[in-house]
């Protein structure tokens, strides 16, 4: 029987109250939903204070004195918040025409583009840049889980909304660059500017903008560098590019030409091993720890600040372009000066090679010695418990590995440990300082050639006899107890303090280097040609105590024992220690203490340390003045003299070896030349009334050493570092480092301008091939 029309309605009907029921049933269970993940039922979900300061790790900043960044400490997140006013134009234009074309127009969800999504998949993403912020911020990557992933995106559109009421449109651009990770350390797009192409955020151009947002995609698929995508990048910045032109903020045909360009990267990877001042960082990481350790700079919780995640900023003294000119003279000197060295060093010529003077027993005990120091071998025993005997033969077996060279760089290699070690002994070492004397500010600070491969720092950790650079703590203290001229005259004939006499335990009687005990002699040109036996006539005259407590005054805390030989320079002082004792000589005899860093301020830019000079008066101010005439007479007529030659002699030492050489300087300069015994050390301190500088170089070992002092002194192994720096620091004028004479005291009672002397006219001080100086003869105490 046909069914009747009531009966037709009323079917209809009943379907018509199923859509409803599962249409309101289908909203109420999205806005319950909804209502448990705001309540956290799915998880916890920030709160108000969360969402104000969420927590990311941040990067301590270490800032130089011109206010460049020289690095960052950190343990997994290299980031450094940048304001938005910091974000070039055409870096926002960027992310939102890729991003999020409608970001100005919608409260963190984008219903259009949802809808599309939905409607249309595979039609584009329908994330807003607050919901991809929200991602970064509390949950990071995705689930694979389909329904975790759905629970994952409903907590991102909640915290998206919350996003959009707690913060501005700009703040949250820029917290979205701040978070993200571009790769190779760059966290944060302050890093990834500097990482990827040595600039700062507001520097960047178009392209590489457009570059930068492509990495948005996925930063670790599309990955610049040359061994990894850059064909992948390219394409996606030109994808970049054209979303620009769509959406009206780049010019079609500015589109099309950047389009044909290559990326341009300028590689500049950050870690705690490379950039610059890599030593001096190594010395504030302790200093940081310490400073973060001690009970009265801890937070107002009670707990201590964590230098790798509370984005400290730590103002130095480092002078970013002095620190750059100081790397660059250390490697272009010792890369020419290794390279004699190993000359020196083939088999044929040395069969012990590096070592001289040292049997076969006494160089296996020498290695083995090493070994046991060593951090592989500290590694093996304490971290991997490895017995000795395992130890000994890992020394022994191949091992894939990669070594330092100066002509070819880094060279993966198979080598044994135990080569490698005898290896990298081969090595010359560099240390070099620089400070102004009135403010103890240090400039530059290099510890060595490649903190990479030689951790040692030479500068503050390392300490070395100083040779002939010790004397003027002698001259000092006769010229302030004595009230010395440099013009006086004492005569060069052999000099003896017997046996039993300030505690000699033999007769002590120095030799001069070249011989000559004839005549007389200045004071100020024996101290030009390191004439030993007139030191010790004033060692002599003075005492060795007061020499020794001169030197501790001038912040020498390294043991120096009161006996006639220290006069030579037998004590092991670092070279921080010397230049800041140096420094009292340019300073009117105020010993200032060294200073690396100013201030620290936490993420507010709340100061947490300030530091507060360290001063005392250790010389009357003629007494310094008249000690630094001596030293000025070092580089008229003494062993300094070829820093103001200014013409290049016909010599292949000089032109070869000697950096730099001719420097031509022609304004005061103040300096002493060391070099210690059989040239196992060089040393020269050199002093401009703004500015004193030390370098030293020689060998792991003491063994290790040039044959001869026509490369092992101090004036060719140390010198030239020192000229080619200065010769950098004058050419930069905006350093304003002085070419001015001393600060003369007004009161100056010693005489200081001598008439031209006979010894000084015939000396042979200053020549092409120089004498024999500065080396001690006697190193017993």
């Amino acid at each position: 029987m046909a069914k009747t029309k009531k009966q037709e309605t009323t079917g209809f009907e009943k379907y018509i109250r199923w859509f409803w029921m599962l249409f309101l049933g289908g909203i109420l269970l999205i806005v319950l939903i909804f209502f448990l993940a705001s309540v956290g039922a799915f998880g916890e979900m920030p709160d108000h204070t969360q969402l104000e300061n969420p927590e990311t790790n941040l990067a301590t900043e270490i800032i130089s004195s011109d206010g460049k960044t020289l690095a960052k400490f950190y343990l997994n997140d290299n980031r450094t918040p940048v304001r938005y006013e910091d974000l070039p134009q055409n870096l926002i234009d960027a992310l939102v025409a890729t991003e999020d074309a409608r970001y100005y127009d919608h409260s963190g969800i984008d219903a259009r583009g949802l809808l599309r999504a939905v409607l249309k998949p595979g039609s584009g993403g329908a994330s807003t840049i607050s919901q991809q912020l929200a991602k970064q911020l509390f949950h990071g990557e995705g689930s694979k889980n389909i329904v975790e992933r759905l629970i994952q995106k409903v907590k991102e559109w909640i915290i998206a909304v919350r996003l959009e009421r707690q913060y501005t449109k700009e703040e949250i651009i820029a917290q979205y660059f701040n978070i993200y990770d571009f790769g190779n350390n760059a966290d944060g797009i302050r890093s990834a500017a500097r990482i990827y192409f040595g600039k700062e955020p507001k520097e960047l151009t178009v392209k590489e903008s457009a570059m930068l947002v492509g990495m948005f995609k996925n930063s670790s698929l599309y990955n610049p560098r040359p061994d990894k995508n850059p064909v992948g990048v390219k394409n996606r910045r030109n994808v970049v590019l054209a979303q620009m032109t769509k959406y009206g903020v780049l010019d079609q045909k500015i589109k099309d030409s950047l389009q044909k360009t290559e990326l341009d990267l300028n590689f500049n990877p950050e870690s705690h091993n490379d950039g610059t001042a890599t030593y001096f960082r190594e010395y504030l990481r302790a200093f940081l720890k310490d400073w973060a350790n001690d009970k009265k700079n801890y937070k107002a919780d009670g707990s201590k600040y964590n230098i790798y995640q509370d984005g400290l900023k730590v103002y130095t003294t480092i002078d970013s372009r002095m620190q750059k000119y100081a790397e660059d003279a250390v490697v272009k000197h010792m890369k020419k000066l290794q390279a004699e060295f190993f000359h020196q060093n083939t088999p044929d010529r040395n069969p012990t090679a590096p070592f001289l003077d040292l049997d076969k027993d006494e160089i296996e005990s020498l290695m083995q010695r090493s070994m046991r120091q060593s951090e592989r071998w500290r590694h093996m025993k304490y971290d991997l418990k490895k017995s000795e005997k395992e130890i000994i033969a890992s020394f022994n077996k191949p091992t894939e590995m990669t070594i330092f060279s100066w002509e070819r760089g880094e060279i993966d290699t198979i080598m044994k440990p135990m080569d490698s070690m005898r290896y990298y002994k081969h090595f010359l070492q560099p240390g070099l300082m620089s400070m102004d004397p009135q403010t103890g500010h240090v400039k530059a600070w290099v510890g060595g050639m490649n903190y990479k491969h030689f951790k040692y720092d030479h500068v503050k950790q390392g300490k070395r006899q100083v040779g002939s650079t010790f004397k003027p703590f002698v001259y000092a203290t006769a010229i302030n107890q004595l009230h010395m001229s440099p013009c006086d005259k004492l005569p060069k004939a052999p000099y003896t303090i017997e046996a039993g006499k300030f505690g000699n335990q033999k007769a002590w009687a120095p030799k001069n280097s070249n011989g000559d005990y004839s005549g007389e002699m200045t004071l100020k040109a024996a101290l030009a040609n390191s004439v030993n036996t007139i030191t010790a006539r004033l060692m002599d005259k003075v005492g060795p105590e007061p020499v020794s407590k001169l030197a501790r005054d001038l912040g020498v805390e390294s043991e120096i024992p009161a006996v006639p030989s220290i006069a030579l320079g037998t004590p092991d002082i670092s070279l921080y220690e010397m230049v800041g004792a140096y420094s009292a000589f340019a300073n009117q005899g105020v010993y200032t203490k060294p200073v690396m860093v100013t201030t620290i301020v936490d993420k507010n830019d709340t100061v947490l340390y300030q530091f507060v000079p360290e001063t005392r008066d250790v010389l009357s101010e003629e007494a310094a003045y008249v000690t630094v005439k001596l030293m000025e007479g070092v580089t008229t007529e003494g062993s300094g003299a070829r820093l103001r030659r200014t013409w290049m002699p016909n010599s292949g030492v000089y032109k070869e070896i000697i950096t730099g050489y001719p420097y031509g300087f022609t304004n005061p300069i103040a300096g002493k030349t060391g070099t210690t015994q059989n040239q196992s050390d060089g040393w020269f301190m050199g002093m401009v009334p703004n500015l004193v500088t030390g370098v030293w170089v020689g060998a792991e070992d003491r063994a290790a050493h040039f044959k001869s002092i026509t490369y092992g002194q101090g004036a060719s192994m140390a010198l030239p570092i020192w000229g080619m720096y200065m010769k950098s620091c004058y050419e930069d004028k905006e350093l304003d480092v002085s070419k001015d004479q001393f600060e003369k005291p007004k009161d100056l009672s010693i005489i200081v301008d001598c008439d031209k002397y006979e010894e000084g006219n015939n000396s042979n001080s200053g020549d092409l091939d120089m004498p024999e100086e500065d080396v001690p003869d006697e190193l017993e105490f």
